[in-house]
């Protein structure tokens, strides 16, 4: 039972550690939010769709692994190396902040339809998405072994919370997350459990 949770924690940790980056998709979804503008819509896109991408990551880089166990090694070793960089330019954005703030600001979608359609763009069409998702989520959690599964439950419901809190939370979250000093706080966590889970995937590799 504990490994179980110790997995589904891991899972929890790393998701949420990589998607509350600031970026053009937690803006979009905070604007919807704040303009209680197909909200639903919006966060039950993100979630969906992190949630396939995290299974195909899961799956993906899992059935790499048992078919080739030499693989675990070369994954380990490349997906904690990224790791490791995120949290040191988390670390870097701590004690050098570049007065960064997640903005709301900007044009409304002008229609359900159209929000829709530009929260699909902003999901599939960036590449970080399937870096974060697909590769280094699937790279922790090949390192899980038959609890991979379990990490990766971890990581959608870690996406669901914070997309469902972005959305509709949004007009209490966005005089926070409008400050920069909040986002030191948050990339000190950031790096913190990127580090650390970069250390241990390529120490167990």
């Amino acid at each position: 039972m504990t490994s179980t949770f110790t997995a589904a924690a891991a899972g929890f940790g790393t998701g949420l550690s990589l998607i509350v980056a600031i970026g053009a998709q937690n803006a979009f979804v905070l604007r919807q939010g704040i303009r209680r503008d197909a909200v639903l819509a919006v966060v039950g896109i993100c979630a969906l769709s992190d949630a396939a991408l995290i299974t195909l990551g899961v799956g993906g880089v899992g059935a790499v692994v048992v078919t080739w166990p030499g693989a675990l090694t070369a994954v380990g070793w490349i997906g904690g190396a990224f790791l490791l960089c995120y949290g040191a330019l988390a670390a870097r954005r701590v004690f050098r902040p570049d007065g960064g703030a997640l903005r709301a600001d900007g044009e409304a979608a002008g229609s359900r339809r159209r929000a829709v359609l530009t929260c699909l763009a902003m999901t599939w069409l960036n590449p970080h998405v399937y870096l974060d998702t697909v590769f280094l989520l699937g790279s922790v959690a090949a390192d899980q072994g038959p609890l991979r599964w379990t990490f990766g439950l971890g990581a959608v419901l870690a996406s669901l919370c914070w997309f469902t809190a972005l959305g509709f939370g949004a007009r209490w979250l966005g005089r926070y997350l409008a400050k920069p000093a909040a986002w030191r706080v948050m990339d000190g966590l950031v790096a913190a459990t990127m580090i650390v889970l970069g250390a241990a995937l390529i120490a167990g590799s």
